[in-house]
């Protein structure tokens, strides 16, 4: 098949998987608070990430028409795709780059949490890894939920190398945030941070336990010892 033709069987092939009866299942993932455009086919997850590992070869300009579609799944399977490429090892330094660029030129439709957790730590903290990261705090500092979101889901690449400084500078940028689903991710990334470096994860709660929304305090000391966790509750 013509690579230009790509977009339109890997649509095709989520059709085919498609289920009307998983329609209200797969809507409870999105978002739909700034977006009143997103459909759902009724793909479950699962679905779509065999469909996107067919399709692991696609050009990013093919990715970049199915980043366009109204359907909420094309655009999970879209940044599946990124996602694939970016951990893939025989990707070059050049493909890597126009895949970071093409994540953050198109973040317009990379407007779901789990858009942004299914391609942001490779794509975006994989590229960045030994590379200057300033684009993250400017990201945190954006008005957009979804980027700031990325500026920090982003940081997970590092923990995983044992490196936790961003992780908790974005942190500090973001502990106070307006939005649930930034402040969530704030408390799930320095949580990981904090089985790498619990020394560095205690230091960010004494500061910040007081005033944390509630819903990122919990996801913060979850993983700390019973003892440490009674402790901040207190």
């Amino acid at each position: 098949m013509p690579a230009k033709q790509l977009h339109k069987a890997f649509i095709a092939a989520l059709k085919e998987v498609a289920e009307e009866s998983a329609i209200s299942t797969v809507s409870r993932f999105f978002h739909f608070e700034d977006d009143h455009t997103t459909r759902v086919l009724g793909v479950s997850i699962g679905k779509v990430f065999p469909v996107a590992r067919r399709f692991a070869d696609m050009p990013l300009s093919e990715i970049d028409r199915l980043l366009d579609s109204v359907y909420y799944e094309v655009r999970m399977g879209a940044v599946s795709v990124m996602d694939f490429q970016a951990r893939a090892k025989g990707t070059s330094a050049d493909q890597r780059k126009a895949l970071f660029e093409l994540y953050l030129s198109r973040h317009d439709r990379i407007n779901n949490w789990d858009l942004v957790d299914r391609a942001a730590p490779y794509v975006v903290g994989g590229y960045l890894a030994d590379k200057p990261r300033d684009i993250l705090y400017r990201l945190a500092r954006s008005q957009n939920p979804w980027e700031r979101r990325t500026a920090m889901v982003s940081t997970y690449y590092f923990i995983r190398k044992g490196e936790v400084k961003d992780t908790f500078g974005i942190a500090e940028l973001l502990v106070h945030d307006s939005h649930p689903l930034v402040r969530k991710a704030v408390g799930s990334w320095v949580r990981e941070a904090g089985k790498r470096n619990q020394k560095r994860l205690l230091e960010f709660l004494d500061v910040y336990s007081a005033s944390m929304p509630k819903d990122t305090f919990r996801y913060a000391i979850e993983k700390l010892p019973a003892a440490v966790r009674a402790r901040y509750l207190a």
